[in-house]
């Protein structure tokens, strides 16, 4: 076997020089170079060695996949730990490699081990392309020393061109997840770090090296993403000698992994995807998280929430009339929300006490579980395991089990601390009573919450910080609970949109995007989170007319066309609309049902445009034969008319008829082509290069367009 390695899959080259002494390096990530042949590879060594700076090192080498400071890179390190202060360097030495074929999904990779015999150090390094062409890592770093080794970081990255001149990321909060934010990519490090315990609203769900002005539709880009729901690290940097790396991996607090002779740290995947345009980018995340054995296959049911509709009211009567007007419209799965538990009045009290309450549930929630699973509706409920109210019999029988560094309580967040499941009796304990609810009662999904960031987040017994140790609890949990109970579907949710990872959703099987139902609000949000995830992976709520968390009143078809394009559900309580709205929702249900075979298999598209007052996105079936596009009029447009709609991402051979799906609210000017239910048709070529024109709009509405291959 040649030690110059080419990994290849889904149009993706990586080349891996693993000719030593030391780690691999990578020499190129990018587009597919074709099968090339040993000769042509060492030519590519060579054209892509390092230049010997005269001020430098006398024997430059390439970066390897975990940077090494031994090897002269000035940068961040790769590895950060010592052994009592020692051996705080290492310098690993290759001594397998192992090339795995073409078993991942398509895809091939190869297994790398080094040791580092004066620091007692063993390094085995997995390197993947899927079939998807996603880049996928992990390193395994095993103490084969006499003492204890302190590791505090391992961290992942891959090269990136110097035609790489911008960096994109994403920040946020609650209630205003996903907003991209631009940089140049100058010298020095770009990092994102993340210490809230948990992925983080603020967190970016990738980090992109680009191309000046790339976009959607166009530009190089080369971007990462950590599939670890705890803290984080994502990193960009380009030294002095203009080589340039993205990276990055588990963010570990002082102390908090500490190797034992003979033990092993993994550190979790890490995922690289090249493209032309950020949907190329994405698509390739989206094509791997559908060819996994685990991902959702049946059609997403259409959910009803009872959060916004009742909040803490928990009335029996209530609720059943709120089941019957979501069978009414055609809802198929209804998820009883927040304070159904023991001593839940409101968010002051009850975490932890996983108990029905007896005084508003007298037999339990049989009677709401039976009246629901009657109309033809799936029964799901809401928990936040990994919480506790200080207000709790749980707090009070077992306060070292709160998340803590053991001489002060963190300060409260939402009334609430973190349960620490890295204590063997706290985790039996709510396996058991989680076990318990899912076998006494036929609960097909847990919307499963989290809503506070960690502050001290450490184990009360030991004194050293927890973090790590409960996000593994979290996915052995949730592992576990879908072992006892095949079938199962979880949510993640996370004060909405703050854990949204491929780390959580190896085991869940769908993100609230946001507890913002505000449509508005929802479509940057939700732009950006299909960045990474596919719609049918996201949940999108049609909220009441007027946003609970905005004060926006918003019409009915525009809540509705932005829910859409996701997981489709309703947090409304429409057992007090009117008949009229009923009925315009259950049409919009009808809608939804019909088109999420194309919304959840197809190919996302995004038209990049001038100005911002109009976004276009839209779902193009694999084979090209259908599409169906959202043109969304964010605010009032400089000009009387926005012009002619690129609708990108088409067979472009292909004829289209484009028909408007929903009638323009009454502010909208009519375009001559779709006057009485006309329609226009065009070639996929036209309709991405010269595009149609769409009605005028009032800002915060929406047009829906069908468009269907006609030979």
């Amino acid at each position: 076997m040649s030690n110059i390695l080419q990994l290849r899959g889904g149009g993706v080259g990586l080349v891996l020089d693993c000719s030593g002494p030391g780690l691999p390096a990578v020499l190129h990530w990018g587009a597919d170079l074709g099968e090339l042949s040993a000769d042509a590879l060492l030519e590519l060594r060579r054209g892509a060695g390092v230049v010997q700076d005269g001020n430098g090192l006398d024997d430059n080498r390439p970066i390897a996949i975990v940077p090494e400071y031994s090897a002269g890179w000035f940068g961040l390190p790769g590895l950060n730990g010592h052994r009592d202060g020692q051996d705080f360097s290492a310098s690993f030495e290759l001594t397998g490699v192992t090339q795995t074929g073409d078993g991942v999904r398509g895809g091939s990779g190869v297994r790398v081990e080094g040791v580092d015999g004066v620091a007692g150090l063993g390094l085995g390094l997995v390197v993947e392309v899927t079939g998807a062409g996603l880049v996928k890592m992990k390193a395994e770093l095993t103490n084969t020393g006499s003492t204890t080794y302190t590791l505090d970081g391992l961290y992942l990255a891959l090269p990136v061109p110097t035609e790489a001149t911008e960096l994109l990321d994403l920040t946020g909060r609650h209630i205003g997840e996903r907003h991209p934010q631009r940089h140049a990519f100058t010298q020095g490090a770009h990092v994102r770090d993340n210490r809230r315990g948990r992925t983080g609203a603020d967190a970016t769900l990738l980090l992109l090296a680009g191309t000046e002005g790339f976009g959607f539709r166009s530009g190089e880009i080369w971007g990462v993403h950590t599939a670890w729901s705890g803290n984080h690290r994502s990193y960009a940097e380009r030294g002095m000698s203009g080589y340039g790396v993205i990276g990055g991996g588990e963010l570990l607090l002082p102390g908090e992994v500490r190797i034992a002779p003979g033990g092993t740290y993994a550190t979790p995947w890490i995922y690289g995807s090249y493209g032309i345009g950020l949907d190329q980018v994405s698509r390739r995340f989206h094509e791997y998280l559908r060819s996994r054995p685990n991902h959702p296959r049946t059609e997403r049911p259409v959910v009803l929430n009872t959060w916004e509709a009742v909040y803490f009211d928990l009335d029996l009567d209530k609720l059943k009339a709120l089941a019957d007007a979501a069978a009414e419209v055609g809802a198929e799965r209804f998820v009883l929300d927040d304070g159904w538990f023991r001593g839940r009045r409101d968010d002051h009290a009850g975490l932890g006490d996983w108990y029905v309450d007896e005084g508003t549930w007298p037999k339990g929630l049989h009677p709401l579980v039976d009246h629901v699973k009657s109309r033809g509706l799936q029964f799901g409920l809401w928990v936040e395991p990994e919480m506790v109210n200080p207000d709790s019999d749980l707090a009070r029988a077992h306060p070292d089990w709160i998340l803590a560094t053991g001489n002060r309580m963190p300060p409260t967040a939402r009334h609430q601390q973190g349960l620490n499941l890295g204590i063997p009796e706290a985790y039996e304990y709510i396996l058991e009573r989680l076990d318990s609810l899912l076998t006494e009662y036929d609960i097909a999904y847990l919307k499963w919450d989290h809503n506070r960031d960690f502050v001290d987040g450490g184990n009360q017994h030991t004194g050293q910080a927890g973090v790590h140790a409960q996000t593994n609890a979290v996915y052995q949990l949730i592992d576990e609970l879908k072992r006892r109970h095949p079938g199962l579907e979880i949510e993640s949710c996370s004060s909405g949109g703050a854990r949204v990872d491929l780390g959580i959703l190896e085991r869940t099987d769908r993100v609230w995007g946001s507890d913002s139902n505000d449509a508005l609000e929802r479509q940057t949000i939700q732009r950006y989170t299909q960045l990474l995830l596919p719609p049918e992976l996201i949940g999108c709520h049609v909220g009441p007319p007027r946003a609970h968390t905005t004060g926006r009143t918003q019409t009915l078809s525009f809540r509705a066309i932005t829910a859409l394009f996701g997981h489709f559900g309703i947090e409304w309580d429409i057992a007090s609309a009117t008949p009229e709205e009923r009925a315009e929702l259950k049409g919009w249900v009808a809608l939804h049902k019909e088109l999420r075979p194309l919304l959840h298999t197809g190919q996302v598209v995004r038209a990049d445009r001038g100005p911002d007052d109009v976004l276009v996105h839209g779902v193009v079936a694999q084979d090209g034969s259908r599409a169906v596009f959202g043109v969304v009029q964010v605010r009032q447009s400089v000009t009387s008319a926005v012009g002619r709609i690129r609708l990108p991402g088409l067979d472009p051979q292909q004829t289209y008829r484009i028909k408007m799906v929903t009638t323009p609210g009454p502010a909208a000017r009519s375009a001559a082509w779709s006057a009485d239910g006309g329609s226009v048709e065009l070639t996929g070529a036209a309709l991405a290069s010269v595009g149609v024109l769409v009605p005028a709009q009032w800002p915060e509405n929406a047009i829906l367009l069908d468009v269907t291959a006609i030979g």
